[in-house]
Formats: structure tokens, C-alpha cells, sequence
């Protein structure tokens, strides 16, 4: 974020560059920086006549150096957008020649979304030298909550620990997803309010006691009451729960517990980090490593390979209600 906010200020102070090339696998930062430029760049009055957007499919690289060596139109500069830009990725080096000598007055944008420039090759030297080449990375897993506390953080607002990882259970990594629902939220919730797991279930329909949330406490608990009665919920709502995803869960759950086994140093501290966890959830992994030891864990990878097989339809004919709940017993039992 810090990358972000130097690029924002920059674009403030009047340092703009002729050339934004935005690019890799996290579409959010790319589609915000993009949005930037398109809002602040120009004055109102300036951008009917010196502000372009075009998309990759429906245009040559030839057609955008053609565009970004126009003049503006009593303004000082014109701005040139590329949206989808990666669907010219076969050609994109072909910029080469423009971006060694790209014109002053314009400030072209590409969003190439999903791929990235080979750091090898011309394009990506010569947009460096005369621009700036600004790469989105894809969050992890274990990063997408700490996102979620500093972007509500510098909303005003916070979030309790449980809450956050229901959101990224149930979102998954996707950014634009996960900031639209955070967005519906700070409308709803005024300022100052600690974000809980009632306000998640209220307002984005995720079930604050039937979730893979829950359901990783209960299988660490040995909780087959519990356990069970979440899995049925999931058999009743598919849709909302898929069979993939949990197993996909579960699976990262035990592997932390068999990384877990491994460790020599146990400090709550180097627990959370070696695992990737919040601090918040440790206390659940030390009851879980006493249910479940090392041979027991390896046991349980090995029945979710399995389950995760079959619920893909190989090997078995089974329903995914029928896998779960078969998974469910080996690894309780």
C-alpha cells in the first residue's frame, strides 16, 4: 500500500508520468491507481476533448501510439487509458518504439490485468526508464485480513478477528469483492464501530454459527455435535458452501497443524507466524494439536485427498452431502 500511496502523491505533486504500464494478478490495486488518473489528471472542462478510454480487444497497438502522439486541446496534457490491455499481449512489445520516446503531453495508461511484462525484454526497460511499471500482487490467504483491518482502519472503523475470516473465507482473495462488501458495510454502520460476526451475518449473509469457520473450531474441539450439525447446514445450502472449498479449507487447516507438530519453538508469537495465523486464532490450534497428532494429521491429508478426488467426480459415485459427511466420520473417529 505504501507503493500506492507514493504513486497517488506523486500524480498530487505534479510528478506525472508519460507512461503507466499496471500490471499483474491483483486486478484491485491496478483498477484503482487507473481510476486515479482518469478522476484527477485532467480538469472537468479539460477531458471531453484530451481524455480517451480504449480496450485491448477492440484496438491495434498501432492505433494507440497513433492516439498518444496527439496534441492536447488547450489543455496541458491529454490522457490515454487502455483498459483490458493484456488481450494484446501477443503484440505488446511492439509498444517498444513509443515508449523509448513517448510524447510529454500525454499520459497513456495500460491496465494489463492478469500477466506481466518480461523484465528481460525492451518494453519493460524502456517503460522504467521514461515511466513507471507498477506490478499488483496477489494477497495471500493468510494477508487478506490485516488488508481488511488497515483499509476499515483508515475508514474508522475496526474489525474483530472472526469476523475478517469469515469474509475471506467466504470471498476468497479477491480484493474488489471483498472492498465492495466492506464499502456496504461503512454505509450501513456508523463510524467507529467495531465490526463483528452479527454485523457480517446481517448485512452480507454469511452465517455467523454455520460457516468453515465454525466448522474448522468444531473438528479441532472434537466437537461432533457441532461438526455435524454445520455439515448438514452446508448439504442444505450448497450453493453458499461449496464441497471444494471446504475440503480446500480443511486441508489448509491440518497442514498448519502438521507444520505445527514440527516447530521447536511454540511461543504463541511463533506460532502465528510460522502458520500464517492471527495471534487471535493460536489458542485454537494448541486444542486442535492435542486432539490430533502428527500421525493422526497425516491420516486425515490423506482422507481429504481423497474426499476432494471424488468430489470432483473421479473414482466415485457419490453425492457431495455423502463425501462430506463420510469425511466428516474418518476424521472424528
Amino acid at each position: 500500500m505504501n507503493e500506492i500511496r507514493n504513486i497517488v502523491s506523486d500524480i498530487k505533486n505534479g510528478n506525472i508520468k508519460p507512461i503507466y504500464f499496471l500490471m499483474g494478478e491483483e486486478p484491485y490495486y491496478i483498477d484503482k491507481i487507473s481510476d486515479y488518473i482518469e478522476e484527477n489528471v485532467l480538469e472537468e472542462s479539460e477531458k471531453g476533448f484530451n481524455q480517451q478510454v480504449m480496450y485491448g480487444r477492440d484496438v491495434t497497438i498501432e492505433d494507440i501510439i497513433s492516439a498518444a502522439k496527439r496534441y492536447p486541446m488547450m489543455a496541458e496534457r491529454q490522457v490515454l487509458i487502455v483498459k483490458e490491455a493484456q488481450d494484446l499481449s501477443k503484440n505488446i512489445e511492439n509498444l517498444v518504439s513509443y515508449a523509448e520516446n513517448p510524447q510529454p503531453t500525454t499520459v497513456l495508461v495500460l491496465n494489463y490485468k492478469y500477466k506481466k511484462l518480461d523484465k528481460r525484454k525492451k518494453l519493460h526497460k524502456a517503460i522504467a526508464k521514461s515511466g513507471l511499471v507498477y506490478e499488483s500482487k496477489k494477497l495471500y490467504e493468510n494477508q487478506v485480513s490485516d488488508w481488511i483491518r488497515r483499509v476499515l482502519s483508515g475508514k474508522g472503523y475496526q474489525i474483530e478477528p472472526k469476523a475478517s475470516l469469515m469474509l475471506v473465507e467466504f470471498l476468497g482473495t479477491d480484493l474488489s469483492k471483498i472492498s465492495n462488501e466492506l464499502d456496504k458495510l461503512m454505509i450501513i454502520l456508523p463510524k467507529e464501530t467495531i465490526i463483528n460476526d452479527k454485523h457480517i451475518e446481517d448485512n452480507i449473509g454469511i452465517s455467523k454459527d454455520f460457516n468453515n469457520f465454525e466448522l474448522k473450531k468444531a473438528i479441532g474441539e472434537k466437537n461432533i455435535l457441532k461438526a455435524n450439525r454445520i455439515i448438514n447446514y452446508f448439504s442444505e445450502n450448497p450453493k453458499n458452501n461449496p464441497t471444494v472449498m471446504t475440503i480446500s479449507l480443511l486441508n489448509s487447516f491440518f497442514t498448519q497443524l502438521l507444520l505445527f507438530h514440527g516447530l521447536q519453538d511454540k511461543s504463541k508469537a511463533a506460532v502465528a507466524k510460522a502458520l500464517g495465523i492471527n495471534i487471535y486464532f493460536v489458542e485454537e490450534t494448541f486444542l486442535a494439536s492435542r486432539n490430533y497428532p502428527m500421525r493422526k494429521v497425516a491420516q486425515v491429508i490423506s482422507f481429504l485427498r481423497d474426499a476432494d478426488v471424488k468430489s470432483k467426480g473421479v473414482g466415485a459415485n457419490q453425492t457431495h452431502e455423502d463425501i462430506l459427511k463420510e469425511l466428516l466420520f474418518k476424521i472424528l473417529h
